[in-house]
Order: C-alpha cells, then structure tokens, then sequence
C-alpha cells in the first residue's frame, strides 16, 4: 500500500466528506475509486471545462460585440500589407 499527501480547502475537504458519509464510504475509498476509474477510462473520469471566460476573454469579447454593433467606428482593412502599414506606425 501506498500513502498519498495532499493539501486541500478545509471547506472542500469537510464538505467532500459530507457526501463520502451520505454514500457511506471512507475519504480513501473515495480517492481509491477515483484512481481506479483513471485506470479503467485511461483519463480524468469527469469532464473538465472552463465554462466561464476569464477577464482578458470577457474584455475581447465585448469588445467584438462593440465592434459588430458599431462597425463604423472601426477601420477595416482589405489586405494584410494595409493593416501590418497601420500597425508598424
């Protein structure tokens, strides 16, 4: 057998056992039902997604949505060699 040290919310720890108690399992048997389903799906056996937009995202995206909203505000370009001209001024 072999020990595993991990550092974790209090919060997430008490309320984690919580639920291990409710399913009437040890906070190992839990952790060992987790290692055992990465072996058998070769994988994290959940899926992981970031669902929400960190700031920079939410910053471009609003300013996409300004930019279609008001395209007459922005200068558009038809070729690359205009816009690299604009950007090296």
């Amino acid at each position: 057998m072999a020990n595993i040290n991990i550092r974790i919310d209090n919060n997430v720890k008490k309320s984690a056992e919580e639920v291990f108690a409710r399913l009437g399992i040890t906070p190992t048997s839990a952790i060992s039902l987790f290692y055992n389903q990465v072996i058998r799906t070769n994988s994290i056996p959940f899926e992981l997604k970031a669902d929400i937009p960190n700031k920079e995202t939410l910053k471009a995206l609003n300013e996409v949505e300004e930019m279609e909203k008001n395209p007459n505000k922005y200068k558009g370009y038809d070729n690359i060699d205009s816009l690299m001209e604009d950007l090296l001024k």
